[in-house]
């Protein structure tokens, strides 16, 4: 079946197709005669503007992108949720783009997305893109890099102070009481996990009379974690870790059911914490210890940085950094 276009409409209503071309464009152009044949010719043959020619015309659509490394992972999927609620409050639709962790699939998005003259871009990446992002902001479209700090002036960016939130996922573990400490996440090359595991080490160093212990699972998900659990149940008891802090809940979550599953007393024999705060770590069996990285005003913050960028204004703090939180739960609590 044919699509109906432009000029169908116009036949039907028995006007010039620059007429319907002002009616969708410029609606006051139009007379009220004509605008009623025009909007019936149009609920009639079931016709649907194309928005492609207007972006052309204008060099710009009402849209921007967004491009996140795993939309499975319940944390960015709340970081996208967020975004589109306050786009949609601005009049704005967000293109969702999922690059799962690809270099190749994320420079296939940024291009794609430059070709739909998409407003801005938003950009989630475990693996440096200041580079790419400075490309596209010479030929003209703008971004902000999100969960992740900018080393460019020129380069907006709204992330989390990693280094303190491992550090406070750290601190807590030795305030429980546990000594043979374990951190679990990769690869460590990721600046995020990197600077989690830098915050974490410097508060062992300075306490002295523990040990640090690290296995990078590149696989940061609930099948990575459950890995690493067996792999530590195949251990000595005098070799279990007394307090695992993972590069995230999901990692978390995968250790602490496999140890469970295995006869490990949690919080008892070993205390867990994770980072993130996503929702199933509070409805966990036994509910998660985490770090919250994000706050309410998180996916506000992104969206106005990107649109104070757009719009040429002066932006008093373009590089902004939000405190992680520790919140404390079932899984570190000593019995």
């Amino acid at each position: 079946m044919a699509r109906v276009g432009i000029r169908d409409v116009a036949v039907l209503s028995g006007v010039a197709v620059g007429t319907v071309s002002n009616f969708l464009n410029h609606p006051d152009r139009v007379s009220d005669d004509k605008a009623q044949r025009i909007s019936a010719a149009i609920d009639s043959l079931g016709f649907v503007p194309s928005n492609a020619g207007r972006q052309l015309r204008l060099g710009v659509s009402s849209a921007i992108g967004y491009i996140a490394p795993d939309v499975s992972n319940p944390y960015f999927a709340e970081i996208a949720e967020s975004v589109e609620l306050r786009a949609s409050e601005l009049g704005i639709t967000v293109f969702l783009a999922n690059s799962h962790r690809n270099r190749d699939r994320e420079n296939t998005y940024i291009e794609l997305f430059e070709q739909y003259r998409v407003q801005g871009l938003l950009m989630s990446s475990h693996v440096p893109v200041e580079d790419r992002l400075a490309q596209v902001r010479r030929r003209g479209t703008p971004s902000v890099l999100v969960g992740q700090h900018a080393q460019s002036d020129e380069q907006p960016s709204v992330s989390l102070d990693e280094v303190s939130g491992g550090r406070q996922a750290m601190r807590h573990l030795l305030d429980v009481g546990s000594r043979r400490l374990l951190f679990v996440g990769g690869p460590l090359d990721i600046p995020q996990v990197s600077a989690r595991l830098a915050g974490a080490g410097e508060v062992v160093r300075e306490f002295g009379a523990a040990t640090l212990e690290v296995i990078d699972e590149p696989d940061r998900t609930v099948r990575g974690g459950r890995r690493v659990g067996a792999a530590l149940l195949s251990r000595p008891p005098e070799m279990m870790p007394d307090g695992i802090f993972a590069a995230n809940d999901l990692l978390a979550l995968g250790i602490m059911n496999a140890l469970v599953a295995g006869g490990v007393d949690v919080p008892g024999t070993t205390s867990i914490v994770g980072y993130d705060d996503i929702e199933f770590a509070e409805a966990s069996l036994i509910p998660l210890t985490t770090v919250k990285g994000r706050h309410e005003g998180f996916g506000i913050a992104v969206v106005d940085l990107l649109f104070d960028t757009i719009g040429g204004r002066v932006i008093d703090e373009p590089r902004r950094v939000f405190e992680p939180e520790l919140v404390v739960r079932a899984s570190t609590r000593r019995r």
